[in-house]
């Protein structure tokens, strides 16, 4: 049945965008494109894939770059980030102010801006959104419950967040409101912090912050997952488990581009599964794909130039986009299990891994550079990650240390399964080298567990694993979000529960007091010189191994117009059209 869906899916996904006609395509298009103003041209619908279904499309919930993917179409937030360089821009917000003090910040919402038309509201048409939306999920986001993933974005910083939160617990509801939220009317909203902070205005572009109605939490629960009701440019149109995605163009949507045209100028996105990324690329020779990110590691070498900047043969026509990521690759412990609470044991585990191996060999290239240093990719401006020195092969040191933890030579090390999901295979190959590594080096047996990703988060949350892959792909441009990742005063002190962001939950006094002063710094180069002094005391504590610093290749069909890439592989298809060669136009294909 499952291979009925995918064939079904992809016959709907393959509409020919040639056709002079005027024709409606299966998900309510039209098949010819039409010219605009500023020669830009409306219509089409845009097909992409994911290697891995997405987790959870509620914004409290998002911890997943698929997830982030598909949610940052649907829902918007005050602010947004501009896709071809990543700066701070206005979104849900006309404009804002901030007080001399630097720590109230005042909002105006911008008038004639409609949620999604959907059951959730009377008649089942969106109303206009309003600043009490925006108090309504950010009080949300400062309510503990198993919806919300988000908090650590506000705790510490927006006032009286954590009292509420506390209070929250045991799904109690508290006699007062967050402090620091307030409605000056119905198109004003401001927020006051605990103190200045150089990361709040970044935290307003990200998917937890993401407003959405009061009316499609009441009604969905927890089923707001796969019901989605946002303000931005596609609405859910449908989700098929684990088969495909349908985001239709929002016909009321409020933006216009800089040429006056109606946005969005795409009818709608179809977004595909297909796990194995050979079969993805056939699928985008055919032209049954728009886009293709990521490329088979074994067709690499045919794909590129010898250079990997360009494309070769066959694949010259299309067009190439590459980038070094903001995406780290790496495997983690967990630091509080009886296992690798021992330092010597991952110290050893570090030294024993060949990361330019796996670069070179496993992935044929396609990656920036193997992880020879901390966390944060080098991809930020004023931080220079060459500073800091973390681990390199070296199979003395890694025997030397497996000794001291008691296992010389690997003799009675017990049973160990390294965790993780397959990321079109790309993960997979990787774990079976680090398994032939950590044989050949350490003498040491593990076994792997390939599961679906959304199961592998869940497992890695709750404390299920000792040893996992993991890759982060930053939410927003700052080594913050890195970092984020090992603050050891956000690991709950029971394993029951769930750690997020820091899966290894790793814990450190030095470190949690030289991030905090991160945070608390006045501007950008003093937080990053507190950010640099946190990795490294993170790093010499080795509680995760760094594989490789990612780059990201994306090939485009050669009629895909205003897609440009970014660090964040932040997508905005609001303003991408398609554009045909007139004689393909004319005559169709």
């Amino acid at each position: 049945m499952k291979f009925i869906k995918f064939l079904v899916a992809l016959f709907l996904g393959s509409s020919i965008f040639y056709s002079c006609g005027t024709q409606e395509n299966e998900l309510g298009g039209s098949n010819a494109p039409k010219e605009g103003k500023g020669g830009r041209y409306i219509g089409g619908v845009f097909r992409c894939n994911e290697t891995e279904f997405f987790r959870n499309l509620f914004p409290h919930s998002i911890v997943d770059a698929v997830s982030h993917r598909i949610a940052s179409q649907i829902y918007e937030g005050l602010l947004k980030f501009d896709q071809s360089d990543l700066s701070l821009k206005n979104c849900l917000a006309e404009e804002y102010t901030i007080d001399s003090s630097g720590t109230v910040y005042t909002f105006k919402i911008k008038k004639g801006v409609y949620f999604h038309d959907d059951p959730c509201f009377p008649n089942g048409n969106g109303r206009e959104l309003k600043a009490q939306d925006f108090k309504y999920s950010f009080t949300r986001l400062c309510t503990k419950g198993v919806n919300n993933q988000g908090f650590d974005v506000f705790k510490n910083i927006l006032l009286g967040a954590n009292e509420y939160y506390n209070a929250t617990e045991g799904d109690k509801k508290p006699d007062f409101e967050v402090e620091g939220i307030k409605i000056i009317d119905d198109y004003t909203l401001q927020l006051t912090l605990t103190k200045p902070t150089s990361v709040f205005l970044y935290s307003l572009a990200r998917p937890n912050t993401y407003v959405f109605p009061k009316e499609a939490y009441e009604k969905y629960g927890l089923e707001i997952r796969v019901k989605a009701v946002g303000t931005g440019p596609f609405y859910l149109s449908s989700v098929d488990e684990d088969i495909s995605v349908i985001l239709k163009r929002n016909k009321n949507y409020y933006g216009k581009d800089a040429y006056g045209n109606k946005l969005p100028l795409l009818d709608a996105l179809s977004i595909q599964f297909i796990k194995d990324k050979k079969t993805e690329l056939f699928e985008f020779k055919k032209g049954n794909l728009d886009m293709m990110y990521r490329l088979p590691t074994e067709y690499i070498i045919e794909i590129l130039e010898e250079a990997g900047t360009d494309l070769s043969g066959e694949y010259s026509e299309y067009n190439l986009q590459s980038h070094p990521e903001m995406a780290t690759q790496f495997l983690s412990f967990l630091n509080t299990g009886k296992l690798f609470n021992d330092i010597n044991l991952r110290k050893a585990f570090s030294y024993a891994i060949d990361r330019e191996k796996i670069l070179d060999f496993v992935l044929n290239g396609e990656g920036f550079a193997p992880g020879y240093h901390g966390i944060t990719p080098p991809t930020f401006d004023n931080y220079d990650i060459d500073q800091i020195k973390g681990f390199t092969l070296n199979v003395d040191s890694a025997r030397y240390y497996l000794a001291k933890a008691g296992y010389p030579n690997g003799n009675g090390f017990p049973k160990l399964v390294l965790d993780l999901n397959a990321g079109g295979e790309r993960n997979t190959n990787v774990a079976i080298e680090v398994q032939k590594q950590l044989d050949n080096n350490l003498n040491i047996e593990i076994e792997l567990n390939i599961v679906p990703w959304a199961q592998h988060n869940e497992n890695i949350m709750s404390g299920k694993s000792e040893f996992f892959r993991i890759g982060w792909v930053a939410d927003l441009p700052r080594p913050e979000n890195f970092l984020w990742l090992f603050y050891g005063k956000q690991v709950p002190k029971s394993l029951e529960d769930k750690s997020y962001p820091n899966f290894a939950r790793y814990i450190s006094d030095e470190f949690d007091e030289l991030y905090e002063a991160a945070l608390n710094a006045n501007s950008i180069e003093e937080a990053n010189e507190y950010f640099m002094q946190a990795e490294k005391v993170m790093i010499k504590d080795a509680p995760v191994i760094i594989l490789w610093y990612d780059e990201g290749y994306r090939m485009l069909q050669s009629y895909v117009r205003n897609f440009p890439d970014n660090p964040m592989e932040f997508r905005d298809f609001s303003e991408v059209f398609f554009e045909y060669p007139k004689e393909a136009k004319e005559t169709g294909a």
